[in-house]
């Protein structure tokens, strides 16, 4: 008999987690393959989760009413194919056409009731994982989904239950090792089967461990994996004592709440907290938070050598990333700008006549933003060099529209998360996708995939009072388009039967900064009128 895990599955790029409002079967009911098993819903959706196979539910882990993550076993089918033949378990992304990574080759002693235990992805950016901790040695029996060890990589630490119940046979990867996702990490062996080691060449190669006293000397370099009393400090801890310039010394101080002492988030959080109340002599630190959101940026000052007239602020390490990225944009890209008027009149009126309405009807305020990135898209449409990299002498002109939407944080910084497929959207969709991410960058609750992947940027300086911007190219984008604030004007209008006139209008400047190595400056002003002819012909009528 096989067992197949049923995963939460994903129903959108901006989902995370989903409910599991009621289960269509129990425990010990048949069930035929594309059988509805059960109800889930999300912020977005309710819908039915079909079986992966046919069998007998075997386990539900998660009870009705219960939120858990994406990815995470909700419950398990037996069937009655062999181990060795079980079908694959499903992919925890319903809208992911990618493959999870196959599992690395087990050595020839893996048996058919033996199953394998691979390094988990823990996100589309994540491609590795580090053992952290062991709670299992070889020889020691475990229960499905018992916590067999806790792997980190440098968002998350996070345990990591077994697939199956059985007889630890093999750990192939030791503490503190770092493989890539989808490596054979461990073999689980069926409960009552002979333990048998596996020899040096079928494992991955590590040296025999020494004893903690010698594992690591003293002086050892600044970016190691262990402390000089030999405690291990998982990628998050490491990370974080990184972005807060934490010293070697100062994290050998910190009492660890983990096994064996070692120093957990929740260690380094309390830590830091601890430095915040600190006397006035320590410079301030502002608490950080961690696991898949991106750091809270924070001030370190320090006493300047040249007098008590100049402060010195040492930069945080969002602001080190966003000057890096900048500068190796302008070292990359060709940068020219260049401008457009635009009356939105039209613009300002369709937004006064349906904001209200849209507000009661959907619960999310209608912005100028996604009329904006409709003109945008509409524009890349007629123009779609415009939405393409460059790589080497090659042109790669993406067919999708990936809308990076620009967003600056309450504190000294900007994160740009991507609306995916915004060339499929509506304007009411627009507005939704926007206001979410808009929410979640701000709450610092972006996933590392809300980064990536777009093809083209908006950024609405316009937002902060600017009456228009010279952008830097988001690298490896070629373009980027900024509007300014809109505001009335004076200005001349032609009638072709009374004439010109003088009337009060919303205008706006448009700045689009392009790559001159492909955009020439013809084609980027076409595209700028194109984006101005969308904004200044909207339907007055139009269903939002």
């Amino acid at each position: 008999m096989a067992k197949v895990e049923v995963p939460m599955p994903k129903m959108g790029e901006s989902i995370t987690e989903g409910t599991v409002i009621v289960w269509h079967k129990q425990e010990g009911d048949p069930v035929e393959l594309d059988e509805t098993l059960l109800e889930i819903g999300t912020d977005k959706v309710d819908t039915d989760v079909p079986a992966p196979v046919k069998g007998v539910v075997g386990k539900i882990l998660t009870p009705e009413g219960e939120t858990v993550p994406v990815g995470h076993v909700i419950a398990v089918i037996h069937t009655e194919a062999e181990d060795g033949d079980a079908p694959a378990p499903p992919l925890a992304s319903a809208d992911s056409s990618a493959t999870e990574p196959e599992p690395a080759p087990v050595s020839s002693t893996l048996a058919a009731e033996d199953t394998p235990v691979v390094m988990p992805k823990m996100g589309e950016s994540i491609t590795e994982g580090t053992v952290v901790v062991w709670h299992k040695q070889e020889g020691d029996t475990v229960e499905l989904d018992e916590t067999l060890l806790e792997i980190g990589t440098d968002k998350v630490d996070t345990d990591v239950p077994a697939p199956a119940s059985g007889v630890v046979r093999a750990i192939l990867v030791p503490e503190g090792e770092t493989v890539d996702v989808g490596t054979t990490i461990a073999i689980i062996g069926a409960e009552g089967s002979e333990h048998v080691r596996v020899s040096a060449s079928e494992r991955t190669p590590v040296s025999e461990p020494e004893p903690d006293t010698e594992l690591l000397e003293p002086s050892e370099p600044e970016g190691s994996r262990h402390l000089g009393d030999g405690r291990f400090l998982s990628p998050l801890v490491r990370s974080i004592a990184e972005a807060e310039n934490i010293s070697r010394e100062e994290l050998s101080s910190i009492q660890g709440s983990g096994r064996a002492g070692r120093i957990t988030k929740k260690d380094m959080v309390n830590h830091l907290k601890s430095r915040t109340a600190a006397p006035v002599s320590r410079p301030p630190k502002q608490v950080v938070r961690y696991a898949g959101k991106p750091p809270v940026p924070s001030a370190h000052r320090e006493a300047s050598k040249a007098g008590d007239r100049v402060e010195v602020i040492r930069m945080d390490r969002m602001r080190q990333l966003i000057a890096e990225h900048m500068m190796e944009s302008r070292r990359t890209a060709a940068h020219v700008t260049s401008f457009a008027e635009v009356d939105a009149t039209r613009l300002v009126r369709v937004r006064e006549a349906n904001k209200k309405a849209f507000f009661e009807r959907d619960g999310v305020k209608l912005t100028y933003a996604p009329f904006l990135i409709h003109a945008a898209v509409e524009a890349l449409r007629d123009f779609p060099l415009l939405n393409s990299s460059v790589e080497g002498d090659k042109i790669l002109v993406r067919k999708d529209h990936h809308i990076g939407v620009a967003v600056a944080l309450e504190q000294s910084g900007l994160i740009v998360p991507v609306i995916r497929n915004a060339g499929r959207l509506s304007i009411t969709g627009l507005a939704h996708a926007a206001s979410d991410l808009a929410h979640r960058a701000r709450a610092s609750e972006l996933l590392p995939d809300d980064l990536q992947g777009g093809t083209f940027t908006l950024t609405n300086v316009g937002s902060l009072g600017s009456l228009m911007g010279t952008p830097i190219i988001l690298q490896p984008q070629v373009a980027i388009l900024a509007t300014g604030t809109i505001i009335k004007r004076p200005v001349v209008v032609e009638h072709p039967d009374h004439g010109d006139s003088i009337a009060i209008r919303h205008m706006m400047i448009l700045s689009l900064s392009y790559d001159h190595r492909i955009i020439d400056g013809a084609m980027g002003i076409a595209y700028l009128r194109r984006c101005t002819e969308v904004i200044e012909n909207l339907d007055p009528h139009m269903d939002l």
